[in-house]
């Protein structure tokens, strides 16, 4: 984790899943990235109707604008992640997948999950914002 942010999980709180409570980022620039979609490069839905294969597309169209931006996922101050769900075992596969892939570390700090009843596209499952610090 970079000098810029620090991580605390305040006493007398609920353990979490691997993510903190409260992010604090040394005051500086911070970049706000659009709702991340599981779209290709024609604004296509990748992957209908299964969710780990959005997952991936989400996962490497936030890549790529950390990239752009001159950031990793390393300097992801805080995520909400939305998944069209109402099953906790999905929304639990959901973040395990995210946990477990080259985006982990945007997701160690504040962090928030949700499921949904729809997203801003037709069968879309998953979508992720993320603000960074830069």
């Amino acid at each position: 984790m970079p000098e810029k942010l620090t991580l605390i999980n305040p006493p007398g709180l609920h353990p979490t899943a691997g993510y903190a409570h409260v992010t604090i980022a040394e005051a500086g620039r911070t970049a706000h990235l659009a709702g991340l979609c599981p779209l290709d490069e024609n604004e296509a839905v990748v992957g209908l109707g299964r969710l780990e294969a959005q997952i991936d597309q989400v996962i490497a169209n936030g890549l790529r604008i950390l990239t752009a931006v001159g950031a990793r996922p390393h300097d992801v101050v805080r995520s909400v992640i939305y998944v069209v769900s109402d099953e906790s075992r999905t929304l639990g596969a959901a973040w395990a997948q995210l946990t477990a892939s080259e985006m982990a570390p945007a997701l160690a700090t504040a962090s928030t999950l949700l499921g949904v009843t729809c997203l801003g596209y037709s069968g879309q499952l998953v979508e992720i914002d993320l603000t960074v610090a830069l």
